[in-house]
C-alpha cells in the first residue's frame, strides 16, 4: 500500500492525460496495414483475457472514453456492461456509434476511476484498457487497484506497458508513454491483493503492450 496517496489534483490530473489518449484513440486514421493488425491484435487480446476471466455476466469498462471496445464486451449476449468516464459528453459521444442492441445491455455513469461510484464486489470483472498504462507513478497505479480490488469480486483485466521493449512496436501498438518493471508491475498487483491469472503480449516477447489477467485474492 502507497505511504503517500496520489491527491484528488494528482488524480484528476492522471485521469485527464489517460481520457486524453483514449480519446485519440479512436480518431480517424489511414486505413494502413499495422492500424488494422493493432486493432485486430487488441480485440483478440480482449477476447482472450475474457475468457480466461470465465466469461463474466457483468463487467465495468473504467475510463472507457468513447466506448472504444464495447463491441467485443458484447459479443456474449447476456454479458451486461457497466462504462464509467469522467467525462459525460465523451460517454455520450460513444453512445452514438453504437448498434441500439447493444445500448440496450450498456449503462453508461460519470465516475472518476479513483472513486467508482459503485459499491464493493459489485461487478463480476473489470476492463481497463487505456488509463492504467498511461499512469507514471506507482501511487497512482496503486490508488487505481485498490479501487479495483474495491469495486470487482472476481477479475480484472489490465493493459500495461513494459519497460525494456523495442521501441520500433510503438507505431504499431500507439503507445508513447514509459513503461514499468514486469517485477515492480507484478509485485504491485500482489500488494493491492491480485494474482496473475495469465498475461499476453500484442508481440510475444516484443512489444511493450502487455494485457493482464489478474483475479482478486480472497481477504480474511
Amino acid at each position: 500500500m502507497s505511504a503517500h496517496p496520489p491527491s484528488s489534483i494528482e488524480r484528476e490530473s492522471a485521469e485527464r492525460h489517460g481520457q486524453q489518449y483514449a480519446c485519440a484513440c479512436v480518431e480517424p486514421q489511414p486505413p494502413g496495414w499495422r492500424q488494422r493488425l493493432a486493432q485486430w491484435r487488441r480485440e483478440q487480446l480482449l477476447r482472450n483475457a475474457l475468457n480466461k476471466a470465465g466469461e463474466p455476466g457483468l463487467v465495468l469498462d473504467v475510463a472507457c472514453g468513447v466506448g472504444r471496445y464495447w463491441p467485443v464486451l458484447g459479443e456474449h449476449s447476456n454479458r451486461v456492461i457497466l462504462a464509467a468516464d469522467p467525462s459525460p459528453d465523451t460517454l455520450k459521444h460513444g453512445r452514438t456509434h453504437q448498434s441500439a442492441s447493444l445500448l440496450a445491455r450498456i449503462r453508461t455513469f460519470q465516475s472518476s476511476a479513483f472513486s467508482i461510484g459503485l459499491s464493493a464486489n459489485a461487478v463480476d470483472c473489470i476492463v481497463c484498457s487505456t488509463l492504467f498504462q498511461q499512469l507514471p507513478s506507482a501511487e497512482h497505479r496503486m490508488a487505481l487497484l485498490q479501487e479495483f480490488q474495491r469495486v470487482s469480486r472476481d477479475t480484472l483485466i489490465v493493459v500495461v506497458r513494459l519497460a525494456g521493449r523495442g521501441n520500433w512496436t510503438a507505431a504499431l501498438t500507439a503507445q508513447v508513454e514509459p513503461g514499468v518493471g514486469k517485477s515492480q508491475l507484478e509485485t504491485e498487483f500482489k500488494a493491492a491483493g491480485f494474482e496473475v491469472l495469465m498475461h499476453q503480449d500484442v508481440l510475444p516477447g516484443i512489444a511493450a503492450t502487455r494485457v493482464y489477467v489478474l483475479r482478486k485474492l480472497n481477504q480474511d
